[in-house]
Order: structure tokens, then C-alpha cells, then sequence
């Protein structure tokens, strides 16, 4: 892992202009989230060149919100027909988010869809040095997505700051993520602004565990909706081998086991640091720098 301190940066902008040389410029248009229902809203989905906004509904759905908003980083990354390799997706992570819910899981990721040689995952001490390795990250052209995660309400994630990250997407081509935790929501330049909450998963035959479900609502949408959407809620499921969103069935909207609360910590993800450390194994993520 690459901690981004003043001293690494350096280390970051070689390994992001290294991978630029490798790659294509990022395609534009839009980033199809597969749910017909949402992308027909979105006049075809969310912009690819732009900075958008998921936020937890309550502290139970962390995890839900982190998959949402990793299920919209791999259907931006998809591989592209004159691309060699599948495109890298940048995480950088506050230190204090592991503290508080653990650390990312590698074999939890896998389970989401992505694979762990494809993440490059940035641990910053502070929410400046999220804020400084996104915006590096954020102008980078060679990446599929950006996912930034600081923790709370920092001072330093303020408008002009959403402003700069927004400015740096649009110019690159790479969609930017921000993931907030522990957080209200507050003014930004983000194109759209999520709201993703748990949903109990339908058991697949044999009663093997079912594909990740969120309950998911639309904060804001600078370009409008189309169409007569007044609630702005959907309700989909993860399809793990496709890699794309799809909405639950009428039946399953009316469903009591789509309203069951989400287990406390629901951390399907990642793994505690306690393990980590006991068992020794490598995570699997790739190191920058």
C-alpha cells in the first residue's frame, strides 16, 4: 500500500504517469448503470466525466454504500475493445475509516467483482491527503475510476474543493467517486449525489447466498430526470458476474424481507485488523510507488 504523505506523492504521480503511457485517453459519454428503469431516468446513465457523490443512509449501511459505490467504479472501468488490459481503479482511504470498520478485504472485493491486482489503494493519515491524492488521481486519464474516502466532515472537503475535483474529472475523462462516511449531506459540484441503504440478498438455489441488493435514492441530479420520476427510488441487485445493476422484480418491492434491518456492522468487505495481523497473509492489493 502507498500512504499518501507529502514525501510520497512524488511516488504516486510517477506510478499514475507511468500507467497514463500505457493506456488510451478515457472514453467520455456515459456510464450505464444496467437497471433500465435508472438509466432511462439519467437519459442513459451517470456522466463518466464527472465527480458524483454516494452517501450511507444510516451507519448499518456502510457497506452497502462502499458497494454501490464500487459496483459504479467497475461499470466505469469497464474494458474498452482497443484497451490491452482492463483499467486500474485508484481507492484512497483515510486512515481512520480502517480504524473505525476495518480494512478492505481482497477475497471480499473478488466476491463484488473486482479483482484485486486491478485496485491501487492509496491510505492517506488525513482528510487533506485524501483530498491531495484524489485530485492527482482525479486528472489521471490511464485510470477507470477514482473512489475517495475520507471520514466525516473535514473543513477541507468543502465546495471549492468539490469544485477542483470535479474541474480535474471533466478534464481527464475519469469518474470520480466520493464516498462519504459519517456524513451529512452538504453543497458540492457533484454531478449526481446518492443515497444507498442495506437490502436483506434473495438465496440463490441450494440456499447459496444471494446477490448484494441496495435500496437506492437520488439526492440530486444537476441535469434533471426524464420521464415522470417523482420518488427517485429504486430498489436493484448487484449482478457479481456481469458487472452491472438490475432492478428487483414488483414482487420483491413489495417484500417484507427487502425492508429487514441490516445486521449491525455489516462489513462483508473487509477484515478487522486484529485478524489481519494474527494470520499473516498477503491482502492482494498492489502497491504504488
Amino acid at each position: 500500500m502507498h500512504r499518501a504523505a507529502p514525501s510520497a506523492l512524488p511516488d504516486l504521480r510517477r506510478s499514475l504517469a507511468e500507467a497514463t503511457l500505457r493506456m488510451r485517453p478515457a472514453a467520455t459519454g456515459r456510464v450505464r448503470l444496467g437497471a433500465a428503469e435508472i438509466d432511462a431516468a439519467l437519459s442513459g446513465g451517470i456522466d463518466r466525466a464527472a465527480l458524483h457523490e454516494v452517501y450511507a443512509a444510516g451507519a448499518g449501511d456502510l457497506a452497502a454504500a462502499t458497494g454501490f459505490a464500487l459496483g459504479l467504479a467497475l461499470r466505469a472501468a469497464e474494458e474498452k475493445a482497443e484497451d490491452a488490459v482492463a483499467r486500474p481503479i485508484l481507492w484512497i482511504r483515510q486512515d481512520f475509516v480502517d480504524a473505525e470498520t476495518g480494512r478492505l478485504h481482497a477475497p471480499g472485493l473478488n466476491e463484488l467483482g473486482l479483482d484485486p491486482a486491478r485496485l491501487l489503494l492509496v491510505r492517506a493519515r488525513d482528510a487533506e491527503g485524501v483530498l491531495r491524492a484524489g485530485a492527482e488521481g482525479a486528472r489521471c486519464p490511464a485510470l477507470g475510476a477514482v473512489l475517495i474516502e475520507p471520514w466525516g466532515e473535514p473543513r477541507v472537503f468543502d465546495l471549492t474543493a468539490s469544485r477542483r475535483l470535479a474541474l480535474a474529472a471533466e478534464g481527464s475523462g475519469v469518474t470520480t467517486l466520493l464516498l462519504r462516511v459519517a456524513a451529512t449531506e452538504a453543497p458540492s459540484a457533484a454531478r449526481t449525489r446518492w443515497q444507498a441503504r442495506a437490502l436483506a440478498s434473495r438465496a440463490l438455489e441450494a440456499n447459496a447466498p444471494g446477490q448484494p441488493a441496495f435500496a437506492l435514492r437520488l439526492l440530486r441530479h444537476r441535469g434533471g430526470v426524464r420521464g415522470d420520476v417523482t420518488e427517485r427510488e429504486w430498489r436493484v441487485e448487484w449482478d457479481r458476474d456481469r458487472h452491472r445493476f438490475a432492478e428487483r422484480s414488483l414482487f420483491d418491492r413489495s417484500s417484507r424481507t427487502d425492508h429487514a434491518a441490516p445486521l449491525s456492522r455489516p462489513l462483508v468487505p473487509v477484515s478487522g485488523d486484529g485478524q489481519a495481523a494474527a494470520d499473516g497473509q498477503d491482502s492482494g492489493f498492489r502497491r504504488t510507488g
